[in-house]
């Protein structure tokens, strides 16, 4: 019996979300069991093989998805993601823009005496440049899956506000797949994260569509917390509560990291076009 993946398209874009995650899961499952078997005493490694190969995988099935329910063989260039002159300057103007904005909160936060600089104990360099491989890494993951597929998915069916909050609250919710105890303990970065996925959306809409200034953005701010956090570059006076600084030095976890966030997301919404309704 041939399937006719064309008739896909048809379906809520729930059904075409849920389809694309049960066959992205079956294609990865019987790969990734003997990595947890065979490797499952180091667990970042576990991590690292598995969710490398949870993205090659998710790469080819977007080509598929694209060309056989859509009839789009070129869907990396409709999710914005293109190799262009333009796409490459709005994600080095992202990239500058999330670094300074990271690494502005801290100090700031410094200035007002609530953490102190320390002399880094670690190869500064190294951090610098693994922070930014990690950062170019996560951010190309999520904003592909959040404001490529997912979007696209969204924007098929709904309106663009109703996009706009369906794509930041799934996107934070994807960051709270943990244990209740940690969920509840680290709460406080919901509502940042969700700030954040619409800043996101925002900066997309603002850029005609194109994926670069997403990637720059996240990657910006991810690279930021990591060169201050690995290499171990501050230290709290615990003079304020970390419920303003940010849980476990997270700064988006705290009420400063999410007055920083609302001005980022401020930001980007004076500069969205926003899309046509469906």
């Amino acid at each position: 019996m041939s399937i006719k993946f064309s008739e896909i398209a048809d379906y809520p874009a729930p059904v075409r979300l849920g389809i694309f995650t049960i066959a992205l899961l079956v294609i990865w499952l019987p790969l990734a069991a003997p990595i947890y078997w065979l490797l499952g005493s180091d667990r970042n490694l576990v991590t690292i093989l598995t969710m490398g190969l949870m993205f090659v995988e998710f790469l080819f099935l977007l080509r598929f998805w694209g060309k056989k329910v859509y009839d789009r063989p070129q869907i990396y260039k409709h999710y914005g993601l293109v190799w262009t002159r333009q796409n490459g300057i709005d994600f080095l103007k992202g990239l500058s823009i999330g670094l300074w904005f990271c690494l502005g909160l801290f100090i700031l936060e410094g200035l007002l005496g609530w953490l102190e600089w320390t002399t880094p104990t670690v190869a500064l360099f190294l951090v610098i440049a693994e922070g930014l491989l990690s950062a170019l890494g996560i951010a190309l993951a999520e904003e592909l899956l959040f404001r490529g597929w997912i979007l696209d998915e969204l924007e098929r069916d709904y309106q663009p506000q109703t996009v706009l909050w369906v794509n930041a609250i799934l996107f934070a919710s994807c960051h709270f797949i943990k244990p209740i105890e940690e969920i509840i303990r680290t709460f406080p970065t919901f509502p940042a994260l969700i700030l954040l996925g619409l800043s996101l959306v925002w900066a997309k809409r603002g850029h005609k569509n194109r994926l670069g200034i997403c990637i720059g953005l996240h990657a910006g701010l991810v690279w930021g917390y990591y060169i201050v956090n690995v290499g171990k570059l501050v230290q709290n006076t615990e003079k304020i509560s970390p419920l303003i600084t940010g849980i476990d030095s997270n700064p988006i976890a705290g009420v400063t990291g999410l007055l920083f966030l609302g001005i980022l997301a401020f930001w980007m919404r004076t500069k969205t076009i926003e899309p046509p309704a469906v």
